[in-house]
């Protein structure tokens, strides 16, 4: 057994954390035969897995492993136990190639290829880019659980991971309807901690538990109009313009942006980018390292560089 070669290893690594977290304390000696690998090369990649998570890749980030005699389990995932996520944009092209990799002569497993088809239009159906559908949404770790709280008209708490403040907080929702915009699943609910209604993208729902009791949305509660995507300007909103180098192009299909160029010569794109919470700002450029700069607002720009200064003044000294 070797597995070392790249098409072997990428998808065993992109399995590896879902897999600890299905087998806990599992023997490194077992998982090796499970993925069909010497011992050796597991541990060479468990190595590798220990380095890889989110972008910033502090210490919070990234994958935590937890090795114990001649066992080993994750600690933290870094998100790895999500499941793969497409805008519909991306799925329409995966959808074609598929059909056609589908009718090449001499292809060999055909339904698989018709099994992976099956699945994406059921995810995604043959929405346009920005179309709006209520079902299906795509399938995350709360998503069963957020169906049935809808499906027996039950209220239900959650743990949601809110990416412009990063921080994570405990809500009890009145769940209202599920919806997919622009390829992500989203619960419409009425908070009521916020007491008003909001939009909880599915992927960032950390935990789901449905209550024993009624779902009771406030008799004011609107539907959210989506017809032109989820994010709008609010009125305590800023502005930055930051660019965007190769390795951070990320950004610009992760968060709303307005005005992306193209990219220049060097695969640098400029863009928009609005936010509510400066330090938060601060934190996702320092954390792209040299493959984003803020271009404006100059005051921004000069507290990323200070930041920056005070983390290397602060390495110098370990």
């Amino acid at each position: 057994m070797t597995g070392g070669g790249v098409t072997d290893r990428l998808p065993r690594l992109l399995s590896l954390a879902p897999y600890l977290r299905a087998h806990p304390g599992v023997r490194i000696a077992d998982m090796a035969e499970d993925f069909g690998v010497d011992e050796r090369q597991l541990r060479r990649d468990l190595e590798l897995l220990w380095m890889c998570g989110l972008p910033g890749y502090g210490p919070g980030d990234l994958v935590d492993l937890s090795f114990a005699g001649d066992t080993v389990s994750v600690v933290e995932d870094a998100g790895m136990q999500r499941p793969l996520r497409l805008t519909t944009a991306e799925a329409t092209a995966l959808l074609v190639a598929l059909r056609t990799l589908h009718e090449t002569p001499g292809l060999t497993d055909t339904d698989a290829v018709a099994r992976a088809t099956g699945k994406i239009e059921a995810a995604v159906g043959e929405a346009a880019p920005g179309m709006v559908v209520d079902t299906p949404a795509p399938e995350h770790a709360g998503t069963g659980t957020v169906r049935r709280a809808l499906e027996r008209g039950r209220a239900l708490r959650i743990v949601y991971y809110t990416a412009g403040r990063d921080a994570v907080s405990r809500r009890v929702v009145d769940p209202m309807r599920l919806l997919l915009v622009d390829g992500r699943g989203y619960l419409e609910a009425w908070c009521r901690r916020a007491e008003g209604v909001r939009l909880f993208r599915l992927d960032r729902v950390e935990d789901a538990e449905v209550l024993d009791e009624p779902a009771q949305p406030h008799p004011d509660a609107e539907p959210t109009d989506v017809s032109d995507g989820v994010f709008r300007p609010a009125a305590d909103q800023r502005a930055a313009t930051l660019e965007l180098g190769p390795d951070a192009h990320w950004v610009a299909e992760y968060y709303p942006v307005d005005d992306a160029a193209e990219p220049d010569g060097a695969g640098t794109i400029r863009v928009v980018l609005r936010f509510s919470d400066p330090d938060w700002l601060v934190r996702l450029v320092l954390g792209l390292g040299g493959a984003a700069r803020v271009v404006d607002p100059p005051e921004l720009a000069a507290t990323v560089a200070e930041r920056a200064r005070q983390a290397l003044a602060a390495s110098a000294g370990w």
